[in-house]
């Protein structure tokens, strides 16, 4: 393939470096739907493929949840034997019923090929602006700091497969240009336009007046806004389990000591809490869980939460706050 350097090349190019997103020599599976934003990242990785010597290969999903869902995934597989690099799909049996059961299966398809096939990474085309939506979209939810930060650079899927975006500095303006300009045949998703997804909802209009109305960068700005909070998130759970490992019984690791935790902020008061009902309860703790059990922290002795999920209470005794496991 020939390759024309552009500053997209050149940015990646150092980025990768600084961060160290990617090294020489790795297996890296691109997730690849046939949009600007993957094709403009598998242009990107193969331009520089002679530079770092990776082994990359391209993965499509294929939700069906479009007519046009076959005839995508063909031109995916065409393309990736027109590039000359290997090609894997997986197809959804059942269909996934919503947003976010699409993206879970998702992840659990591109592990799994990158799991059979031996890559260690997985990356997708995820841009600033992305990062954008995701921060206005948990933002409305109630999210707090973590949901706010929660499209990050890398992640593990496994022990041994991380999950990477390397395009998380970019704008999807900026993955149009490049498209337009390498002369990419990019595929239409119809479902992008389509307003009773609440994500769409945030590209087309929120961004879309927020650009036109209060500042034309706002994609960047949230973007970096992402990035400080990420930074700050990973600080304070780092700090928030060693107050936790600090406060705790190893014969009861669920149980808190209240004195060790009152004389912390009260920010590391609700991490430690969080941290704690995650190990403890079958669903992901939210606010009114957490708020409840930093409540215990200054309450009178047999002072008592009422059930959590899964059935166990929270109680006072004396400077423990100790989990009771209630009996059906």
């Amino acid at each position: 393939m020939t390759a024309s350097w552009t500053p997209l090349h050149a940015g990646l190019h150092q980025l990768l470096r600084d961060r160290q997103l990617l090294t020489r020599g790795q297996s890296i599976l691109m997730a690849v739907s046939g949009g600007q934003d993957s094709l403009c990242l598998a242009k990107l990785l193969l331009d520089l493929q002679p530079k770092w010597h990776w082994h990359l290969a391209i993965a499509h999903c294929d939700h069906r949840w479009r007519p046009d869902s076959i005839a995508n995934a063909t031109f995916v597989r065409d393309l990736a034997q027109t590039w000359q690099v290997p090609y894997f799909q997986q197809t959804a049996d059942p269909t996934p019923p919503s947003e976010a059961a699409a993206r879970e299966w998702r992840y659990h398809g591109l592990t799994q090929i990158a799991q059979q096939q031996g890559y260690s990474h997985v990356v997708t085309g995820h841009t600033a602006s992305d990062r954008a939506e995701t921060l206005l979209y948990n933002l409305v939810r109630g999210s707090g700091m973590d949901g706010l930060q929660a499209l990050t650079w890398q992640r593990p899927l496994t022990p041994a497969v991380m999950l990477t975006r390397p395009l998380l500095a970019i704008t999807r303006a900026q993955t149009a240009e490049f498209c337009q300009q390498q002369a990419l045949p990019v595929w239409e998703d119809t479902t992008n336009q389509d307003l009773h997804h609440a994500r769409n909802r945030i590209r087309l209009d929120v961004l879309t007046y927020l650009r036109a109305h209060l500042n034309p960068q706002v994609d960047c700005t949230l973007a970096q806004t992402a990035e400080l909070l990420q930074a700050e998130v990973e600080f304070l759970e780092q700090e928030a389990t060693r107050l936790r490992l600090q406060a705790s019984d190893p014969q009861m690791p669920n149980g808190c000591q209240r004195q060790i935790l009152l004389a912390a902020p009260v920010a590391l008061q609700r991490r430690v809490a969080r941290q704690v009902l995650r190990q403890l309860l079958p669903i992901s703790p939210g606010f009114d869980h957490v708020e409840k059990l930093v409540a215990l922290l200054s309450a009178p002795h047999r002072s008592q939460t009422d059930p959590f999920p899964g059935g166990a209470i929270a109680q006072v005794d004396g400077d423990w706050i100790r989990f009771i496991h209630l009996q059906n």
